[in-house]
């Protein structure tokens, strides 16, 4: 497992170098997007790798692993914008917005640790395609929890869900490596 740790912290530096290149160009605009949207945005990437893995012809020259990069990068946008609230105008500045993103890609990674230690790494056995699929289905929950008003009955939250989502997008990008 330990192997696994490694690979997990490569994959989330790869995404938040990004996250600060980004951050650079556009500052905090995202501050501004409500749940649904950035869960929206999730799910068009999501969509999008689902259909890079069906279809035998690409028009746009851009793989699975850049689509799952923004999962996982969106997805922590979420978890941020679920602690820090929607706010009017971009806020936070790139020191700021990359501790934030440090603190939940580290709270994540320690659910995936727990939960692989349970599982017996299970995940190394299954397709990418599979890990995609799974977060389509993470994504439509949110997006029924989001219809609900956040309210579940028996289900975890939805800060759960983004993170086995991002947890799944680095299981499928340490498949693609």
């Amino acid at each position: 497992m330990q192997n696994t740790s490694k690979q997990y912290d490569a994959v989330i530096e790869e995404c938040r170098s990004l996250f600060i290149k980004k951050m650079s160009d556009y500052g905090s605009a995202w501050r501004i997007l409500r749940l649904p949207s950035l869960t929206d945005q999730i799910f068009i990437k999501a969509q999008r790798i689902r259909q890079l893995q069906e279809n035998d012809v690409r028009k746009v020259d851009e793989g699975e692993k850049s689509e799952f990069i923004a999962i996982i990068n969106y997805s922590i946008m979420a978890l941020i914008q679920l602690e820090k609230g929607v706010v009017e105008n971009p806020d936070l500045s790139t020191e700021d917005a990359t501790l934030l993103y440090d603190k939940h890609s580290k709270i994540t990674k320690d659910l995936m640790l727990n939960k692989n230690h349970d599982y017996g790494e299970a995940w190394r056995d299954m397709r990418v395609s599979s890990l995609t699929d799974l977060i389509l289905q993470k994504l439509l929950r949110v997006k029924q929890i989001e219809d609900n008003k956040g309210k579940t009955l028996v289900s975890e939250g939805i800060d759960a869900n983004y993170q086995d989502m991002i947890n799944y997008a680095v299981f499928a990008m340490i498949h693609l490596k």
